[in-house]
């Protein structure tokens, strides 16, 4: 029995066992899932698929996914409503235990001013994404996340956006429509819309076999429609893209809804309509971008920006007109060249620009606004371009027919065009519909996306890495005799971006820089221009808050006070705008 008694006990400790290794393995094997790629979230909290463009529904769950998942990082709000009545929402990502949001230096993404631009609301909502969900995987990220703040709107188009998706549209529709527009004067808004013939979710073009036609189908790429040269002989003829005449003025779907630009809409150089096309009736006409705009003016901690666009692999800069080019001083432009040229070694395919001279003139843009108004040092990237398909320079620029027929040929296999098929139309009769979905060409495909996604994000949170980072760096306390003491601190800025451009100092459109004693009897302040040669600039008013013009990038400032009485304890405090508030106590 007692044999028996022990044979039980065995048993029951080695089930004991075996029962505890196997809930242990449940647990690692539930922790891990395999072992985490270098660089990415492996186990999200917000699980997310990178491989589908989310519409306003989509995207409004995973903020709110986001913020009860990370409460101590994200924060969401509506800034504004759209005309028809979406929440314009911008998200708030920072490290809240570790300090005020708005006194922190802040970094300003965005991304969906135009409808057809996809990808640049996704690579905003994946920046946040990312950034939630690499906080305790990264220490870099959590560092940034702790100095600084990150403001992301990721879809500041919703309606129109909305629009693209789901309803029929070609890859260059529904642009610029943010909101119910009269544009034929006819007294109805938004009465023409694009007509999807087939009903197939589609808009294409459209062609007519013709004796007398210069269009003929490429042989390689049965989709194609190439123009035949000199004396060749043609088969059809172009009829535009894919719809009816409504208006009986002899033009195919020209009258959509929109003609207006929302990037035409910004208080920095606007034009009108007809100096730039696009634009409405006055800088902040649209809800939506005036919305925007006051949330923009009521953070001026912002001292970088990122607006994401399609289409064209550039790092876009300002100014958007040549006659502002002398606005941005030599400091500041090795400031932006350092980014771009770096910027281009992470971005494959992608080039630094300046916008006016490598692109076109841009009247009343957005970057102007962020960079000429607010002092703020802004990008623009023009997502996807064709280098990407290959991995390969083109010679035939950054639309190349041919390599985008070619890739969906061998890596779509057929999904990025609509064939050609028969279609009886009532104005034209007999014609054959067909071309490229309106995703495609500007829009990654899927299995591109989260790389280009994760490049352009990883180049944007190197902007907001090099955003300012004030340290008081030392402080010298100096007995001068007759109880009085100097007190000497010498405040760093560890990054390349200064607390204020050039030409926010000329306009003073941020306030200064406050370094301040606090806590001990200041009898007098000073700059220091060389200590040893003794050569001070005295602040004769208010000398306890000494008022700093700037603080360079990678540059150091010294301040001194004289002091009557003991200085133990008393703080030295640096007030910026856009490098955030920093204290150092004197012990």
């Amino acid at each position: 029995m007692k044999h028996k008694n022990i044979l039980f006990s065995i048993i029951f400790i080695f089930a004991g066992l075996i029962a505890n290794a196997q809930q242990k393995a449940v647990e690692i094997n539930e922790e891990l899932t395999g072992m985490r790629a270098i660089g990415s979230p492996a186990n999200p909290k917000v699980p997310m698929s990178w491989r589908k463009y989310q519409d306003y529904a989509q995207m409004t769950k995973m903020y709110a996914d986001l913020q009860k998942a990370y409460p101590n990082l994200i924060k969401v709000e509506s800034i504004g409503k759209s005309v028809e009545g979406r929440d314009i929402h911008a998200l708030t990502i920072t490290d809240f235990n570790t300090g005020t949001p708005d006194k922190k230096t802040a970094f300003y993404i965005d991304g969906g001013i135009h409808a057809n631009e996809l990808n640049g609301c996704e690579i905003a909502l994946y920046s946040a994404w990312y950034l939630c969900e690499s906080y305790d995987h990264i220490p870099f990220i959590k560092e940034l996340l702790k100095h600084k703040t990150v403001y992301i709107l990721p879809n500041i188009s919703p309606d129109s956006r909305d629009n693209f998706i789901h309803k029929p549209n070609t890859a260059s529709s529904s642009r610029s429509g943010m909101r119910p527009f009269d544009d034929e004067g006819d007294g109805v808004a938004n009465d023409d819309k694009m007509d999807d013939l087939d009903g197939d979710g589609n808009i294409v073009m459209m062609r007519r076999k013709s004796k007398s036609g210069r269009w003929r189908q490429d042989p390689k790429y049965p989709t194609r429609m190439m123009m035949v040269q000199g004396d060749e002989v043609g088969e059809y003829e172009m009829l535009g893209s894919e719809g009816i005449d409504n208006d009986g003025d002899g033009l195919v779907n020209e009258d959509i809804e929109g003609g207006y630009d929302p990037n035409r809409d910004w208080a920095w150089n606007w034009q009108p309509h007809y100096v730039q096309n696009g634009a409405l009736f006055y800088p902040g006409s649209l809800p939506e971008t005036k919305a925007v705009k006051d949330f923009i003016v009521k953070h001026p901690n912002i001292a970088g920006a990122q607006s994401y666009h399609n289409y064209g692999g550039m790092l876009l800069r300002g100014p958007g007109a040549e006659e502002d080019r002398g606005l941005y001083s030599p400091s500041d432009n090795r400031v932006y060249d350092q980014l771009g040229k770096v910027g281009e070694k992470m971005l494959p395919g992608y080039r630094y620009f300046y916008l006016y001279k490598d692109l076109y003139t841009v009247y009343g843009g957005e970057i102007d606004f962020l960079a000429l108004t607010r002092g703020i040092f802004t990008f623009s990237n023009e997502l996807m371009t064709s280098y990407k398909l290959f991995t390969q320079k083109s010679d035939a620029g950054r639309f190349d027919n041919d390599e985008f027929n070619e890739f969906d040929k061998y890596l779509l296999f057929g999904d990025a065009y609509v064939p050609w098929k028969t279609f009886n139309h009532p104005q034209f009769g007999e014609i054959e519909v067909g071309g490229s979905k309106k995703n495609y060409i500007r829009n990654h495909p899927g299995f591109m996306f989260e790389e280009d996604a994760h490049r352009n994000m990883a180049f944007t949170i190197l902007h907001a890495h090099q955003t300012p980072i004030i340290e008081v760096q030392d402080v010298v306390v100096k007995d001068m005799g007759n109880n009085i003491k100097a007190v000497t601190a010498t405040i760093m800025n560890k990054r390349i971006i200064p607390t204020h451009s050039s030409f926010d100092i000329t306009n003073k459109i941020t306030p200064p820089d406050y370094i301040s004693l606090d806590g001990a009897k200041v009898i007098a302040g000073m700059t220091v221009q060389n200590e040893d040669l003794n050569l001070f600039t005295e602040q004769k008013h208010n000398p306890q808050e000494i008022e700093v013009t700037n603080i360079g990038g990678m540059e150091a400032i010294k301040v001194r006070w004289l002091v009557s009485g003991a200085v133990t304890n008393a703080t030295v405090k640096v007030n910026s705008t856009k490098g955030g508030v920093v204290t150092h106590v004197i012990k």
